[in-house]
């Protein structure tokens, strides 16, 4: 496994969360409250062609992102 962070995800990838990085902090506590913790698992659903935002499955929930918020959740890529 290899670790990434979100915004670097193509469409249709899975992913394990490893971490939030330091920069999260101004909406840490609400990607927190949304369940997005550590060892959770996602899959990218969509990324609008501009790419932003980005759609993921999450905990059986599609939660939009924008690009600034997945660049800084540190996932890993399930092969």
């Amino acid at each position: 496994m290899s670790a990434f962070t979100l915004d670097h995800l193509s469409q249709g990838r899975e992913a394990v969360i490893k971490r939030l990085l330091p920069d999260s902090l101004p909406f840490r506590q609400k990607l927190l409250a949304m369940g997005m913790t550590p060892g959770c698992k996602l899959t990218v659903m969509q990324i609008a062609p501009l790419g932003d935002p980005i759609e993921i499955n999450l905990r059986g929930f599609l939660l939009c992102l924008r690009r600034r918020e997945a660049a800084a959740i540190e996932v890993e890529m399930v092969v």
